[in-house]
């Protein structure tokens, strides 16, 4: 008999992991299914992974994929108290507008040096997050003991968390879990490379549909009356 490799990537552009419409689904089956998803939605998942091994990956994926990420700290309140970290998000567009309109140019050397660094530091912290709009739909996180404040947060604000979740944590938080290593930067880039996949697959599947429907509505109207 020969042997197959069947990676992840192998499964998601299979489309594996689409299923049934929601109508359709077994009950039995409920505790494995990822979740139902309405194409018409732009939903937002937040990639957190801040530690050595995942804060690259998490950021170029999460990039690639078009969604906000947290790559350097998480800042206690970053969910719960969103309202009060948006006016450090304007400062940081605000500040980001001053460097590009000439302002810096107007200022002394120090002061201009104390904006620059203000706006570094800013961008280091919420640059991720920073045209996110508001709260996410879902966490997927690198390291769910790493990252125990966000989950703290996530759960909270009734706000799922996918997570993978190595030997050593505890899955009791996560909604969605992922057994995995989450020290290694192969299986990192693994986890969030399917994930970025999986997001554009749905981008793709919704425009796909979005596509239909409009033609759909277009031949109706071309259609003459009976």
């Amino acid at each position: 008999m020969a042997d197959y490799n069947v990676s992840m990537r192998d499964l998601l552009q299979a489309g594996a992991h689409f299923g049934h419409q929601t109508r359709f689904w077994n009950p039995k089956m409920r505790q494995y299914i990822f979740g139902a998803r309405n194409p018409s939605k732009k939903n937002k998942v937040l990639f957190v992974g801040t530690k050595r091994a995942a804060s690259n990956i998490i950021r170029e994926q999460a990039q690639r994929a078009g969604q906000p990420y947290v790559d350097h700290r998480w800042l206690g309140g970053m969910l719960t108290n969103w309202k009060t970290l948006r006016q450090s998000i304007n400062r940081l567009k605000d500040l980001q507008t001053q460097s590009q309109d000439g302002t810096f140019a107007k200022l002394t050397k120090r002061e201009a040096l104390e904006r620059a660094r203000e706006m570094e530091k800013l961008e280091r912290s919420l640059g991720g997050v920073k045209n996110m709009g508001g709260l996410p739909d879902a966490l997927f996180i690198i390291d769910v003991d790493h990252e125990a404040i966000a989950i703290k947060e996530a759960k909270n604000l009734g706000i799922p968390v996918i997570g993978i979740v190595d030997t050593n944590s505890n899955p009791d938080n996560v909604d969605f879990v992922i057994p995995g290593n989450d020290d290694a930067i192969r299986a990192v880039t693994l986890y969030a490379s399917a994930m970025a996949d999986a997001i554009l697959a749905g981008k793709e599947y919704a425009q796909t549909q979005a596509n239909a429907q409009a033609k759909g509505e277009e031949a109706a109207k071309e259609a003459p009356e009976a």
